[in-house]
């Protein structure tokens, strides 16, 4: 009984290293702080990133979050823009594989389409119902 307990322990110990880095625990990808060598990539990582909400903290850009899953962001917007893709390329990447909330600038279309129209909307219904009630006291 206690051999088995201590080779239970024992597993235990040897797994845990495995368990931290399957639980994202790793650290910081290397481009999540570093910035290019290149300004004019530079400068256009860091205006794609101002684009991109933090699907972690959920107000913040992951150019201003310090979350860990911001970083991971930053260092994928920073490595393809490395590597020679266009920033709506990027945008539009991001937006696929997080869905179209990870984006501050909603399409024109679909989810988006309803976005922009939903206050237009909403005005024009709440002036449709104020003239009915001015009209029925007159």
């Amino acid at each position: 009984m206690r051999r088995s307990l201590i080779l239970g322990y024992a597993l235990l110990i040897a797994a845990l290293p495995q368990l931290s880095v399957a639980q994202g625990s790793g650290p910081t990808p290397e481009l999540a702080n570093r910035q290019l060598a290149d300004p004019a990539q530079e400068k256009a990582a860091t205006q794609v990133m101002h684009a991109l909400r933090c699907i972690q903290c959920q107000g913040q850009s992951i150019a201003d979050s310090d979350a860990p899953m911001a970083a991971t962001m930053r260092a994928e917007v920073r490595q393809q823009i490395g590597e020679g893709k266009k920033p709506d390329a990027i945008r539009q990447w991001m937006i696929e594989r997080y869905g179209e909330w990870v984006s501050f600038e909603p399409d024109m279309k679909g989810t988006g389409l309803v976005l922009w129209a939903a206050p237009l909307l909403l005005l024009l219904l709440g002036l449709l119902m104020a003239r009915g009630l001015f009209r029925r006291k007159s």
